[in-house]
């Protein structure tokens, strides 16, 4: 298997944390790429019209997009669990995922909208609206962290790679003060020998 790979990318790192966690890792071959709102990356797009990372190439030709596919391809290759059966269980995993991906979807663009357009095209108000979004899924993630204990799903690794993309990128956010709750689970998560080996550079 073929994985289009971007170091700094949240999205890439779920994945990645997913494939160690079911000890796949070692067989996706991982492809540099050069993901962009407007450049795109032409070898990227010659396999996922979206021009996105992550993009997993399977070896039967087949190709997955949106870190929630391919997660979910990988669980059900490794036989992992990280994707619970129907029921209670699996809907909370699917819930958090959902809320860490949007987390993730306002936090890259306000990365785009200050880092990719001109300045005179910026919106404030759009940027403003993005943050909002992040801080209530903080909010969110505050509420329900005292009840993770230990668990490890699809749900609580979206959580731990978001959180960890906020100290990539919005560092003045200081959210471990305001969040405490989420700050104290994340300090447990972030040793997993999984989140450790995909920390961006």
């Amino acid at each position: 298997m073929k994985l289009f790979h971007s170091q700094t990318s949240p999205f890439v790192r779920k994945v990645m944390v997913t494939a160690l966690e079911l000890g796949l890792a070692g067989r996706l071959e991982r492809l540099p790429a050069a993901a962009h709102p407007v450049n795109r990356d032409a070898a990227i797009v010659a396999q996922n019209p979206l021009g996105q990372v992550p993009t997993l190439l399977l070896d039967d030709g087949t190709v997955l997009a949106d870190s929630r596919v391919i997660c979910e391809y990988l669980d059900h290759l490794g036989q992992g669990g990280l994707f619970p059966p129907a029921g209670p269980a699996r809907w909370a995993a699917l819930a958090a995922q959902s809320t860490g991906d949007g987390l993730l979807d306002a936090a890259l663009l306000v990365v785009y909208e200050t880092r990719v357009r001109a300045e005179s095209e910026r919106s404030a108000a759009w940027v403003a609206g993005q943050h909002a979004k992040i801080e209530s899924a903080l909010q969110r993630i505050e509420a329900a962290a005292p009840g993770f204990g230990s668990r490890l799903d699809i749900g609580t690794i979206t959580y731990a790679c978001a959180l960890g993309y906020l100290d990539l990128r919005f560092a003045d956010l200081d959210w471990r003060a305001r969040f405490p709750a989420a700050a104290a689970w994340f300090e447990g998560f972030d040793v997993r020998p999984s989140m450790q080996a995909t920390k961006p550079a």
